[in-house]
C-alpha cells in the first residue's frame, strides 16, 4: 500500500510540474514576442534620430521629439509587418492627389523630401492607406498626423466592441466559453448596442464598391471595433481590411488540398478547385455576411422581445448571403436597409441610444 501511494504521489508531482513547467513556456514565448515587437522607448529613438538628421519628416515629429508632448502608449500590436499595394485602384490618379495632401504635413503646399520618406514608408500599411481614402467617414477614426512609419490617430474610448479588456496572461487561462459568457456581461444597454452595431453596418456601405475600389474586411472581430462616449462605432484596427484587387492576386493559383487553405487572415475564404488543386481568386462570404455573424449573439442577446423574432430571422437572411448568387448586390443593399431601418426604429426615440 505505501508503495503504491509513493507511486501516485510521485505521478501527480510529475503532472503538476509538467502543466507549470508548459505553462511557463507559453506565458515566456508569449511575453518574449511581446516585448520583442513592443519597444515603445526603442521606436521613439530611432523615429527621433531620423527626424533630427532630416530623413523624415511629418506633422507629429515635432510633438513626439521636440515637445515630447505625445506619448507611445498601450502597443495594439505584434505583429512585425502588415503591408499593402496601391494595386489596380479606382480613380488612381485622384487617390495619388489624395495622398500627396496628407504628406504635405505643414501644409505650405509642397511635399518635401523628408515627408514623401514618410509618406511612402506608410503607404505600405494597409489602415494608413484606408485610413485616408474613408477620413472623411464617421466610422474612421481620424488622422491625426504622422512621423516616419509612425502615424497618429484620435483615441478610441473603448478598444473593443465588447467592454471588458484583460491582461493578455489571464486571456490564456479563461476558457473560450467562459470568455463569451464574460462578454455578454460587460456590454453597453441593447439600445447602445444597436447604436453601434448601426454603426458596423454603415461602415459596411463605406468600404463596398465606393471610389476607390472594394475592400474586403478579412479579421471582423470584436477586438477591431470600438465606440466613443456617444457609443458610435470607430474602426480601432483596420490592418485586415484589404483592397479586393490585391486580395486576388496574393491568393489565386495558391496550392491547396482543400477550402481550409484558401483563407487570408481569418474572414476571407475562397474554394480550392480540385482539378488544378489551386485556390480561386472570388471570396464566397461579402463583408455584410461576416459582420452580421459578428453582431448575431451581440444583438440578441437582450434585445426586446418585441422585434428578436424579426430581428433573429434578418441576420440568419444576412449571413446566408454568398458573393457568388444572383443580384447579390441588390440582396446586399435590401438586406442592409431592412436592419438598419428595424433597429433605428426601435431606438429613435430612447435616451439610452
Amino acid at each position: 500500500v505505501s508503495a503504491r501511494l509513493s507511486y501516485v504521489r510521485v505521478k501527480y508531482l510529475f503532472f503538476s510540474w509538467l502543466v507549470v513547467f508548459v505553462g511557463s513556456w507559453i506565458i515566456y514565448v508569449q511575453y518574449s514576442t511581446y516585448t520583442e515587437l513592443c519597444r515603445g522607448k526603442d521606436c521613439k529613438k530611432i523615429i527621433c534620430d531620423k527626424y533630427k538628421t532630416g530623413v523624415i519628416d511629418g506633422p507629429a515629429c515635432n510633438s513626439l521629439c521636440v515637445t515630447e508632448t505625445l506619448y507611445l502608449g498601450k502597443c495594439l500590436s505584434t505583429k512585425p509587418s502588415n503591408q499593402a499595394k496601391l494595386g489596380d485602384q479606382g480613380n488612381l490618379s485622384e487617390l495619388v492627389n489624395l495622398i500627396l495632401t496628407v504628406a504635405d504635413g505643414d501644409r505650405d503646399g509642397q511635399v518635401s523630401l523628408g515627408e514623401a520618406k514618410s509618406a511612402w514608408a506608410l503607404l505600405q500599411l494597409n489602415e494608413f492607406l484606408l485610413m485616408v481614402i474613408l477620413q472623411d467617414k464617421e466610422h474612421t477614426p481620424k488622422l491625426m498626423g504622422f512621423c516616419g512609419d509612425l502615424y497618429v490617430m484620435e483615441s478610441v474610448e473603448y478598444t473593443s466592441l465588447y467592454g471588458i479588456s484583460l491582461p493578455w496572461v489571464i486571456e490564456l487561462l479563461i476558457p473560450s466559453g467562459f470568455r463569451r459568457s464574460m462578454d455578454q456581461l460587460f456590454t453597453p444597454s441593447w439600445p447602445r448596442k444597436a447604436k453601434i452595431a448601426i454603426g458596423l453596418l454603415e461602415f459596411v456601405e463605406d468600404v463596398f464598391h465606393g471610389p476607390y475600389g472594394n475592400f474586403l474586411m478579412c479579421d471582423t472581430s470584436a477586438k477591431n471595433l470600438g465606440y466613443n462616449e456617444k457609443y458610435d462605432l470607430k474602426m480601432v484596427d483596420m490592418r485586415k481590411i484589404v483592397p479586393e484587387t490585391n486580395l486576388k492576386e496574393l491568393i489565386k493559383d495558391r496550392h491547396c488540398e482543400s477550402d481550409l487553405d484558401c483563407v487570408y487572415g481569418t474572414d476571407c475564404r475562397t474554394s480550392c478547385d480540385q482539378s488544378t488543386m489551386k485556390c480561386t481568386s472570388e471570396v464566397i462570404q461579402p463583408n455584410l455576411a461576416k459582420a452580421c455573424q459578428l453582431l448575431k449573439d451581440y444583438l440578441l442577446h437582450g434585445a426586446p422581445s418585441e422585434i428578436r423574432e424579426e430581428l433573429e430571422k434578418q441576420l440568419y437572411s444576412c449571413i446566408a448571403l454568398k458573393v457568388t448568387a444572383n443580384q447579390m448586390e441588390m440582396e446586399h443593399s435590401l438586406i442592409l436597409n431592412n436592419l438598419k431601418t428595424l433597429l433605428w426604429k426601435k431606438i429613435s426615440y430612447t435616451n439610452d441610444s
